[in-house]
């Protein structure tokens, strides 16, 4: 597994926010998209150099869409030596068919990462390890401005005082253009898409303007980035 590159964006994160510590027991979101996936696999190789050493568990939220199968993944897991747990929900249920939301993804994510902070204590991890990237931190960023009205975005790490938890995103100085290379390179067991909110975001809207704009400034995220980090936007930029 070529798998350099994206180690060294996930190293680079992992020391300059100091996510992890010695002797952490990270439970690592695997959605089963090419961000997870790979955010596995980076971590499943640091583990075997970094000096602190860590335990990694792969967890599932499992939607209750129907077809989810995630075979692939536990075997993906397997071939890193990682812990594989799947935790059974009805959220696509609440969310499309009790509730029928208009628009779901707020409440949605709300609720996985609720199940996910709860499985991670069960498990006995003290950090929760999500794969937001790069292209997540600037999106995240417009959003707010456009939606909330604030200057903010996500933190490269949150600790959660309800559940004790710590929420740490080691894929932040990750492009998510070096992702998809290498979801596809290394032939990652992505899960098919089944939410029927896919591709009708207001993240999906974002990105697509964004594009477009880069299409004549080729150099238009890393300036953003920069701009994040100068800042020191929601702890970036220590």
């Amino acid at each position: 597994m070529n798998i350099k590159r994206i180690l060294s964006y996930t190293r680079r994160a992992v020391d300059t926010y100091n996510m992890i510590e010695e002797g952490d027991k990270i439970a690592v979101g695997v959605s089963g998209g090419k961000d997870s996936l790979t955010l596995l696999a980076s971590l499943a190789h640091l583990k075997l150099f970094y000096p602190k050493k860590f335990e990694l568990i792969g967890v599932t939220i499992d939607m209750g869409f129907e077809g989810a199968d995630f075979t692939e993944i536990a075997k993906f897991c397997e071939e890193l030596k990682v812990p594989f747990h799947v935790v059974k929900t009805q959220i696509s249920q609440v969310i499309f068919e009790a509730r029928q939301e208009e628009s779901p993804c707020s409440l949605c994510s709300r609720m996985r990462r609720g199940a996910l902070n709860d499985a991670a204590d069960e498990l006995g991890c003290n950090k929760v390890a999500l794969g937001h990237h790069k292209d997540d931190v600037i999106e995240t960023f417009f959003m707010n401005i456009f939606f909330a009205g604030s200057i903010s975005t996500f933190s490269p790490v949150t600790y959660l005082d309800r559940s004790g938890i710590t929420c740490i995103r080691p894929l932040v100085y990750t492009p998510e253009k070096d992702i998809k290379y290498f979801a596809s390179k290394e032939n990652l067991p992505t899960l098919p898409k089944l939410c029927p909110a896919d591709g009708y975001t207001q993240r999906e809207n974002v990105k697509q303007r964004l594009a477009e704009i880069e299409r004549n400034m080729p150099d238009l995220k890393n300036k953003i980035f920069g701009a994040i980090e100068r800042g020191n936007i929601s702890g970036f930029g220590k």
